[in-house]
């Protein structure tokens, strides 16, 4: 049995070149999931932007009794995003470490949105298997929130490594932050990373962003780890959306100054919607047409030059 109490936080790992893709057409080099190990027992996966532009970020956290990979990523195609063989293979290694019977996998998500959960079915029929379904009653009831959601912070136990998840809606209705307190890192899924907050529910997304930093401030965090990467080296400018090369991009963790950065700036700017940049992160306050074109816009003239490299 791994003891997840004693000595924990660990001290894991970040020192790793994200791969961010390569210049001209799609279809690159790159491993399809680029696989970084923050210490034994916690993986980070992201999936190559050869693959799909979003190149979000999955966690796979085992404990004594089972294993969360938290999101399945943006592609279903098990070909070109063989993410359950991915995951099969590192189960297996932690195993041949750790033997045990019967070890679970649950799947869940940060959120709903389709770049977080479309490899859901690479996972059905997986034996020892749980697919936590991505609708907000569905994710209630398996992390045991009752009428708490989502004021309240609930455990969940991976076999003496207890999470801890909170109700995180405001990106989106269904969204979770999962706290792990042998790392010490807070995963924010798309409510908190360096890149293009979109808010779909202001007041809902300042609630959340309050719980959230009064969370951190009561907590050791190492690390805050999102779900993407949209910001350059430059404070306040990201990359076109739809880019399949990110050269120079900025690093993923954030910190908890910047987890109260961004709850004063969604504070600052809730009585308006509108496109708010600040240095770490842009706000997305629930956008209007325009601001959506704009951002469309932008990533069509991106991708049309891409094409013609």
């Amino acid at each position: 049995m791994v003891d997840f109490a004693r000595g924990a936080p660990t001290k894991g790992s970040l020192d790793v070149t994200w791969n961010h893709g390569t210049p001209g057409r799609r279809g690159s080099g790159e491993p399809k999931i680029q696989v970084h190990y923050y210490d034994e027992h916690t993986v980070i996966l992201r999936q190559s932007k050869s693959v799909n532009y979003e190149a979000p970020f999955l966690y796979l956290l085992f404990g004594n009794d089972r294993a969360l990979l938290l999101d399945t990523g943006a592609t279903a195609d098990p070909e070109r995003f063989p993410l359950r063989e991915k995951v099969d293979r590192l189960v297996s290694i932690w195993l041949a470490k750790h033997p045990r019977e019967g070890y679970e996998l649950v799947v869940a998500h940060t959120h709903g949105h389709g770049d977080h959960v479309a490899a859901d079915g690479q996972f059905a029929g997986r034996a020892d298997t749980t697919v936590v379904a991505k609708d907000v009653d569905a994710v209630r009831l398996f992390f045991g929130f009752g009428d708490g959601w989502p004021e309240r912070s609930v455990s969940f136990d991976l076999g003496g490594r207890v999470l801890e998840v909170l109700g995180s809606p405001g990106h989106h209705r269904a969204a979770i932050t999962v706290y792990d307190p042998w790392t010490a890192i807070l995963l924010t899924g798309d409510t908190v990373y360096p890149g293009r907050l979109y808010v779909s529910d202001r007041a809902a997304f300042v609630a959340t962003m309050n719980r959230m930093v009064a969370f951190a401030g009561t907590r050791p965090v190492t690390h805050v780890l999102g779900c993407h990467v949209e910001m350059t080296g430059h404070p306040g400018r990201d990359f076109p959306l739809g880019a399949t090369y990110q050269p120079g991009e900025r690093a993923l963790q954030m910190t908890p100054a910047q987890l109260t950065s961004v709850r004063d700036a969604a504070a600052a700017v809730s009585g308006q919607r509108g496109v708010y940049r600040f240095d770490d992160f842009i706000i997305y306050n629930e956008p209007g047409r325009s601001d959506q074109l704009k951002l469309l816009v932008s990533g069509l003239a991106y991708r049309l030059r891409a094409g013609r490299s």
